[in-house]
């Protein structure tokens, strides 16, 4: 497990730091953690249109390539709970639907790359399936968040895949030996589940806070975890509430942040949350395990897996 004095020792010396990193991802001692640069690259083939990840480019996807109004603009929730008090939960849902689960998008290098390494644990607040495509030769539990449902207590749900199918299970079925991936925000398979709107993280963040936002067996193993954040940029209020609760009980520090040109605002949150920030981003990361580009050969479309 990786010490401030492991960093410290290395603290001038970006490459050393990132082959560190490498290195403890490859022991299984770090749990990726994927925001949205960690798409960068993707594309659409027919078109060469970018995958939409980050909250800028998901509202000018959702509101047909126009902006919104300023204060909509901030953060994709605000303009998705816009877009539900208008047309309904449902047409907030069917855009994601069709952007991550009925449209072909490019591989991403690092998804596929983090795959080789048969890691245990793998945390990814993107809603596309990018993860789950790179792992679809292979049994492995998925969790999805879900929010603003009745009949129970628990803000997630969790399947179990066989190497051919996902089914539901509870958490006292699920198999310790399988990986992880996690979705906080959602997926659109195998059923559509979505955190998206202000209203639906209001939900999801409460419980989470209060212990229901993660099955038993995540809450122990989270115990002395650290992390490595790719593709996260710590600007917006949402994002940074939900990794500080996913990551509640981490080990010290909690964990490396790859973030370029960051922002006094995301110095001090890394600062408070005892993440060591480096400024270097994931094409450096790949560079250091002999991969260059950001986008692999065009995968199937996802209603075809």
């Amino acid at each position: 497990m990786l010490t401030y004095q492991d960093i410290r020792q290395n603290v001038n010396t970006m490459p050393i730091d990132l082959n560190d990193l490498i290195a403890a991802l490859r022991r299984g001692d770090l749990v990726p953690y994927l925001g949205a640069g960690a798409l960068a690259g993707v594309v659409d083939p027919a078109t060469n249109a970018p995958i939409p990840a980050d909250s800028h480019s998901l509202i000018l996807a959702m509101n047909q390539g126009q902006p919104m109004s300023p204060r909509l603009m901030w953060e994709f929730s605000r303009a998705a709970m816009n877009v539900e008090l208008k047309r309904g939960r449902g047409a907030v849902n069917r855009f994601l639907n069709e952007t991550y689960g009925q449209r072909t998008w490019t591989r991403s290098v690092l998804h596929d790359w983090l795959a080789t390494l048969e890691l245990h644990y793998v945390i990814d607040i993107n809603r596309d399936t990018q993860m789950q495509d790179a792992y679809a030769d292979r049994p492995h539990t998925l969790i999805c968040g879900i929010a603003r449902l009745g009949g129970t207590d628990n803000r997630f749900r969790i399947h179990a895949y066989d190497g051919n199918q996902y089914h539901l299970v509870e958490q006292d079925a699920v198999d310790p030996d399988l990986p992880i991936l996690f979705k906080p925000l959602g997926s659109p398979r195998p059923e559509p589940t979505y955190i998206a709107s202000d209203a639906d993280f209001v939900d999801y963040l409460t419980e989470l806070m209060g212990g229901f936002g993660l099955p038993r067996f995540l809450k122990s193993d989270r115990v002395g975890r650290q992390y490595l954040f790719l593709g996260l940029r710590l600007t917006r209020d949402t994002e940074r509430m939900v990794l500080s609760d996913i990551t509640y009980a981490a080990g010290e520090p909690t964990g490396w942040a790859l973030i370029p040109d960051p922002t006094d605002k995301e110095r001090r949150f890394c600062r408070t949350k005892g993440i060591v920030m480096i400024e270097a981003d994931i094409p450096d990361l790949l560079q250091r395990v002999g991969l260059t580009s950001s986008v692999s050969s065009p995968e199937v479309n996802c209603q075809d897996v």
